[in-house]
């Protein structure tokens, strides 16, 4: 783990009131350590009160994302807000949800935010809206992938771009960070990177990929959440990425570290995508089902979604740790807590 962060001072960070969403999540849980580490005192919001243990600096706030209005007596009194909060999923039958959680909730806390007198905001996105790099380039935050999407036939990484022009547009100075792929503890959903990795844990994992990904410690991508808290520009993206992996090699770090075999082949696209487009008719003939094949991932993972953190380092001191320790923190999680 690699990024530091300036320590509070008596009249900045100390006396400064954070409203935290996504609290209880994957990202959001490690957010809310570094709030809490770095000084701050936060208001987190939570469905259920409990679902987030009582700690000195913390108070919980009971209430919806979709009802953010309702936030803004609890929102009053906060210098800053951090949203983290998102719907992550690729049931295909989610759209309507994915819109409302990841687009008109983000639009939502941001305006209740400016009404009741936030100085700042810090939303979290994907690295997944910068696309894949380009002539052997890794993509940087000067790239944005074409979307276009409404309430009934939203994708989640489409929703995110939309995510990003909302909060772009908010009248309150808001800077964007885009996590590339984080792991490491707490994925208790577990993230579709969580449940590749459990997968191969299980030896479920029988033929690779020809693409790649980023891959980057979570307690750093929390780090980074804080450093673009203090330090970032209005309307500016940063992405905070790690280590560039070849699916391939991904598989080869995990098999040293779980003492299984890797992949022994690579899976065609063109049968990937038909097994995936199966596989969603079946989860839209059965319900909500998430698909064990997503379609959006397959399409994504024929790629090298590669990407470049250098701004973030420049302007946010931004500096990644090992992305081989987060995974063997990540793989004992997993033991430990009877994943696996």
């Amino acid at each position: 783990m690699g990024t530091r962060l300036d320590p509070p001072t008596a009249d900045s960070a100390t006396a400064d009131t954070v409203f935290l969403t996504g609290g209880t999540g994957f990202i959001g849980s490690h957010v809310l350590d570094a709030l809490v580490d770095s000084g701050f005192r936060v208001r987190a919001l939570s469905r259920r009160e409990q679902a987030i243990s009582p700690r000195s600096g913390v108070e919980v706030i009971r209430g919806e994302l979709s009802r953010s209005g309702d936030l803004v007596p609890a929102l009053r009194g906060c210098r800053y807000l951090v949203h983290v909060a998102a719907l992550y999923t690729f049931a295909p039958r989610q759209s309507g949800r994915i819109w409302t959680t990841n687009v008109q909730g983000t639009r939502s806390i941001l305006e209740a935010a400016r009404i009741a007198g936030c100085e700042k905001a810090v939303v979290t996105s994907s690295s997944a809206t910068v696309g894949p790099g380009k002539d052997g380039r890794p993509a940087t935050e000067e790239s944005w992938v074409k979307a276009a999407g409404r309430r009934g036939t939203l994708r989640y990484h489409v929703s995110k771009v939309l995510q990003e022009r909302a909060a772009l547009a908010a009248r309150i100075p808001t800077v964007l960070v885009l996590p590339s792929a984080p792991v490491g503890p707490r994925d208790w959903k577990p993230t579709p990177t969580g449940k590749m990795i459990l997968d191969f844990m299980k030896g479920r994992i029988f033929a690779s990929f020809a693409g790649g990904l980023n891959l980057v410690p979570v307690e750093d991508v929390a780090r980074g959440h804080v450093l673009a808290l203090q330090h970032g520009a209005d309307r500016e993206r940063y992405l905070l990425g790690g280590e560039n992996f070849k699916l391939a090699h991904l598989w080869r770090v995990l098999a040293r570290i779980c003492g299984r075999r890797p992949p022994a082949f690579e899976l065609p696209y063109p049968i990937a995508r038909a097994l995936a487009v199966l596989d969603e008719v079946r989860c839209r003939l059965i319900g909500d089902a998430d698909p064990l094949i997503p379609l959006e991932g397959v399409q994504m993972a024929r790629h090298d979604m590669f990407i470049s953190s250098d701004k973030a380092k420049r302007e946010l001191s931004y500096v990644p740790g090992p992305v081989e320790d987060a995974l063997r923190r990540e793989v004992s999680w997993y033991h430990e807590n009877g994943y696996a």
